[in-house]
């Protein structure tokens, strides 16, 4: 079972690989700019969260050091652009005071944990939920975790790969425990999804379009 359902997942993956080719995620220029950008991209699109991150470069604050210096009221002010900038200076700053709280101000010492210990660390932090934990450990810290979203749950519930029970865990459990661990197949797959589900596997599906319809099971029931 587990075999087979490794290799389904494994075609999905080559047929979007095939169609859209390398995704170059996560763009950041830094570790540190991949995390800040994990958390202002909750419940915001990217274009607004680059404008958000490009005024913390100007004001010359991209940093452990400038963030947590920096005051909370000026901060929402240049997050402004990434939406809910009061709460998201806040989930920063939490982020920051933890990094020297508990490490120094090291990113590198945070990402030195084994991946369990990270994950429990990022949890822990205010602001931080499952999805930006994993994004944090996938995409600034490189170790092997399936990044689950909204875009994952609508692309393969429409392909009719569904885990039991409809749980972040679960759905995490459906990739991470058939799929060898490897980085760059979690990055790359997870990037592709996205790109599938922005681009073709909408709200309203454009099935004529996609590259899964012969293993979808969406387009036989009418849809």
């Amino acid at each position: 079972m587990e075999n087979a359902l490794a290799e389904k997942l494994l075609e999905i993956y080559r047929r979007l690989y095939a169609a859209y080719g390398p995704q170059h995620w996560w763009p950041a220029g830094s570790p540190f700019e991949v995390v800040v950008g994990a958390i202002l991209t909750q419940s915001a699109a990217w274009v607004n969260v680059e404008k958000a991150i490009e005024n913390l470069r100007a004001a010359g604050i991209l940093s452990p050091e400038g963030l947590v210096r920096v005051g909370i009221d000026d901060l929402a002010r240049l997050i402004y652009p990434a939406g809910y900038y009061n709460a998201k200076a806040r989930k920063l700053k939490a982020f920051v005071e933890m990094l020297f709280d508990r490490h120094g101000g090291e990113l590198d010492a945070l990402f030195a944990l084994p991946l369990p210990q990270l994950r429990q660390e990022l949890l822990a932090t205010y602001g931080i939920g499952q999805e930006t934990a994993d994004s944090i450990t996938l995409y600034a810290a490189h170790k092997p975790v399936f990044v689950i979203d909204a875009y994952t749950r609508r692309v393969f519930s429409r392909l009719g790969l569904v885990p039991a029970g409809d749980s972040y865990a679960s759905w995490q459990a459906m990739f991470s425990e058939v799929l060898p661990p490897d980085v760059q197949l979690f990055n790359e797959y997870h990037a592709l999804i996205d790109r599938h589900a922005k681009t073709v596997c909408r709200k309203a599906p454009l099935c004529d379009q996609c590259c899964l319809r012969e293993v979808c099971s969406w387009p036989a029931q009418g849809s």
